[in-house]
């Protein structure tokens, strides 16, 4: 029996946390929703028809105090999804970025330490981003955590990573929990502030805390018409406008992809299950694949003639490998990924077909190009 009954999701109608609702509606919860509709996800700024009727909706922003208040009244958990998202974009908005995910973050906490709450667990989104680069194992040196790779490396067109210390090519290896968080961006620096902060506020006025760090989120709901969105979905939005994916590098760095079912399953199994109180967890695939590769697969899927244009080409910031170690999901929770990428892809794909995709990918990247990060 269910220990918990009235839930709140912040961010409940965008991609991640309207499967979310879903799954939790489906196992007998009362979900209340907390979202702002913000455009860049939501083109018409209306709730979207996938949103679940048996949810209660609440239009508000988690950067206000009162929507909050509002928000949190009678609730017994609170799900802390609720964010402004893209590393790229982060680094050229960073006021908007620090607004939403950390000060929106701490009014929340604020509230829990100075008024009166029924909260009895928090679990907050957290992000891979916050590590950087991944683990690599290197022959002579063991486990090493490189930097990002210099602009003069990339210019090179060396694009693999270099062992901190003897210089020669680790191999890439799966990235655990307590591996240092080297954040990169003003993105990942707002997920990890979020992350800290829910959990060290849980832990001193013993409310249960989760982090779950998410790695490339994909499935059904995901903005097509987002250019800083997760790059199936870019890509999706290029290929179903008759033009090629555009990668950078050689196509050969890697992401761990995890279909966005089964972070839903692992949420649930975050707030069901008393041993993960208190923990992080990262929620991935534990499969790296190359970008090359998930172009060429949506490419086959859709059947069309394009080709990946493969630029050669270096954005700052971003890191060369990075795949979960899901181990401890799975021995403290029970968890097991379900859905093969493949499938994924073309579950989105038929999910799509009726989908608006505005290619906004070449103004993204005109953006990021004028203030040198490209």
């Amino acid at each position: 029996m269910n220990k918990f009954k009235n839930i709140l999701v912040t961010g409940g109608a965008g991609f991640i946390g309207s499967h979310l609702v879903d799954g939790l509606i489906d196992r007998g919860y009362r979900v209340r929703v907390i979202d702002n509709l913000f455009k860049q996800i939501h083109l018409t700024g209306k709730l979207p028809k996938y949103f679940n009727k048996k949810a209660e909706f609440v239009k508000g922003d988690v950067t206000r105090r009162t929507d909050w208040i509002k928000a949190l009244k009678g609730v017994d958990v609170v799900y802390h999804l609720a964010a402004a998202v893209g590393v790229g974009q982060s680094m050229y908005e960073v006021e908007h970025y620090v607004k939403v995910n950390s000060l929106g973050t701490a009014l929340f906490l604020d509230i829990l330490a100075n008024n009166k709450h029924s909260i009895k667990k928090m679990i907050v989104a957290a992000s891979m981003s916050s590590y950087g680069e991944g683990s690599y194992l290197c022959e002579t040196c063991g486990v090493v955590r490189p930097p990002l790779r210099s602009q003069a490396q990339l210019v090179r067109g060396d694009w693999e990573v270099h062992c901190p210390i003897c210089n020669k090519y680790p191999k890439p290896v799966p990235t655990s929990e307590d591996a240092k968080q080297n954040s990169n961006s003003i993105y990942a620096i707002g997920k990890k502030e979020q992350e800290e902060m829910v959990l060290t506020v849980g832990l001193a006025y013993e409310i249960p805390s989760v982090s779950m760090r998410y790695f490339n989120v994909y499935g059904p709901r995901q903005s097509l018409s987002n250019p800083y969105n997760g790059v199936a979905a870019i890509f999706m939005s290029r290929i179903k406008n008759g033009k090629p994916p555009i990668i950078n590098e050689d196509g050969g760095q890697t992401r761990d992809f995890i279909h966005v079912r089964d972070v839903t399953l692992a949420n649930i199994q975050a707030l069901e299950n008393d041993n993960a109180n208190y923990q992080v967890f990262n929620v991935g695939s534990g499969n790296p694949v190359t970008i090359l590769d998930v172009a060429n697969i949506l490419i086959n899927l859709y059947q069309s003639q394009v080709k990946p244009e493969i630029t050669g080409k270096v954005r700052k910031l971003d890191v060369r490998h990075c795949f979960a170690d899901t181990t401890k999901l799975r021995t403290l929770l029970g968890w097991e990924p379900t859905v093969e990428f493949k499938d994924g892809l073309r579950e989105i794909i038929d999910w799509s077909r009726n989908e608006s995709a505005n290619d906004l990918v070449d103004h993204a990247m005109e953006e990021l190009a004028k203030r040198g990060l490209r």
